[in-house]
């Protein structure tokens, strides 16, 4: 018996059993003091869909999974090394020729056509929307959030704060806050682009200063007590913020140029184009940092930032600049978000949310601008799908169970993340050699 449990098949059977069993009981119905038992029972004996096939039970489809990922798990120790030699064999010459600048260019035009005609390929209003306020404004903060931990190596857990602030100056400057317009003057909301990001950026800098002195945990648990003191100042002061109540009415973005007169008004495909051209101009900007005497800097903090004093890098210098710039496309989101919605409150801006920007960047790559775009743009409209079209048995509660459950997978077997970039697949394949510290690559934490 022990010698027939101990083969590769069945001992991984047993695994993907036990660990199925528990996912399908977090995932089930809840249970309740009156029947504490019917969470347990209602998670495996509940009726569900088969993969859209027929109906039957819970456990069912959850065992199908067990055998499914056994059988690969199985497969891949034993022939896992002629499987990648296959791989990376048939996938020779598409790398060859990505290294082509003009099939880089090419490729990414073609992208940038597809994302302009997107909105009349997908007419749905609900999809127009998503791809507004849920995937091109999350774009604009997976960005950001990637300068500040995938380029300069902080961890930061209170980004939120840049976009509540984005949104808030754009209430306070289009008058819609009890606190008078600056001078008096009820602005257009385009006038909030640079104000807000001004401002974010002067925040960055004044928040920066005294905290980026920190490095790793403790300055994880600094920003993370910075985001819920924006949030819990937005809430509470009523004479200033609006408080829980929210905002009053924003001004929608509009045009009186000329013989030009434009109001963006309730629909999305216009705030889409608006929110695409910044995504570019971002992204331009970004990876022109990258490559730059900056990026390189922060690179060298990231690394090991005792190193890079003693060669004349000011560190907190370079982190400040870092929590600044990473700021203006947060800001810029908040403006974006303010303008769309006309309203603005403190339950938008909340941990979840800086949560969830930070689990995109380590999803998509950090350190990666298109890893990161990537992966903003496909667990959102995951998210989003199953918020609209839920399966049998899904529970939007359980979102954040199954978006833990990928980071997890993800960092188990493909740590440099979706979309690597060259530095950080180099640090990964370094840490796994012996060479250096797994924490600097996750961090930018130095021992």
């Amino acid at each position: 018996m022990k010698a027939f449990v101990k083969r590769p098949f069945v001992s991984h059977l047993l695994t993907s059993i036990g660990a199925m069993a528990i996912f399908e009981l977090m995932t089930g119905p809840p249970g309740s003091s009156t029947t504490p038992t019917a969470g347990f029972t209602g998670s495996f004996g509940e009726r569900a869909s088969f993969f859209g096939l027929f109906a039957t039970y819970r456990f069912v489809v959850f065992l199908a999974l067990a055998v499914i990922v056994s059988g690969v798990w199985t497969l891949w120790q034993s022939r896992g090394s002629v499987i990648k030699h296959g791989v990376n064999t048939g996938l020779a010459r598409p790398r060859a020729a990505w290294q082509l600048k003009p099939v880089r260019t090419g490729f990414f035009l073609a992208l940038f056509i597809f994302a302009l005609f997107l909105p009349h390929l997908e007419t749905d209003p609900y999809w127009q929307s998503v791809m507004v306020e849920e995937i091109a404004v999350y774009v604009l903060l997976a960005l950001g959030l990637n300068v500040v931990v995938g380029f300069a190596g902080l961890l930061d857990l209170g980004f939120v704060a840049f976009y509540a602030v984005g949104a808030y100056v754009t209430a306070w400057v289009t008058g819609a806050l009890p606190t008078p317009a600056p001078f008096g003057i009820h602005l257009n909301a385009f006038f909030a682009i640079p104000i807000a990001i001004a401002l974010v950026m002067i925040f960055g800098v004044l928040i920066g200063l005294p905290t980026l002195r920190l490095r790793g945990d403790y300055l994880a648990i600094v920003t993370l007590g910075f985001g819920e003191i924006v949030t819990i100042f937005a809430n509470n002061q009523y004479g200033i913020t609006g408080g829980s109540e929210g905002t009053n009415a924003i001004p929608h973005f509009s045009i009186h140029l000329w013989f030009i007169h434009y109001v963006w008004g309730l629909a999305p495909v216009p705030y889409y184009y608006l929110t695409l051209a910044f995504v570019v101009v971002f992204i331009i900007v970004f990876s022109l940092l990258e490559h730059s005497r900056v990026g390189r800097a922060w690179t060298a903090i990231r690394e090991d930032e005792v190193a890079a004093e003693s060669i004349g890098i000011n560190p907190l210098k370079y982190k400040v600049m870092a929590f600044a710039i990473g700021a203006a496309s947060a800001g810029f989101a908040g403006v974006v978000t303010a303008g769309q919605t006309i309203f603005v409150n403190p339950q938008s801006f909340t941990l979840p949310v800086s949560i969830n920007i930070l689990a995109l960047v380590i999803f998509g790559g950090m350190g990666s601008i298109a890893g990161v775009v990537v992966g903003a743009v496909l667990i959102q409209t995951v998210s989003m799908y199953l918020l609209h079209s839920p399966p049998a048995g899904y529970q939007s509660s359980d979102l954040y169970i199954y978006l833990g459950a990928a980071l997890v997978l993800m960092m188990i077997f493909r740590p440099a993340g979706l979309i690597p970039s060259r530095r950080r697949r180099r640090e990964i394949g370094m840490a796994e050699a012996g060479e250096g510290h797994m924490d600097e690559v996750l961090t930018g934490d130095t021992p």
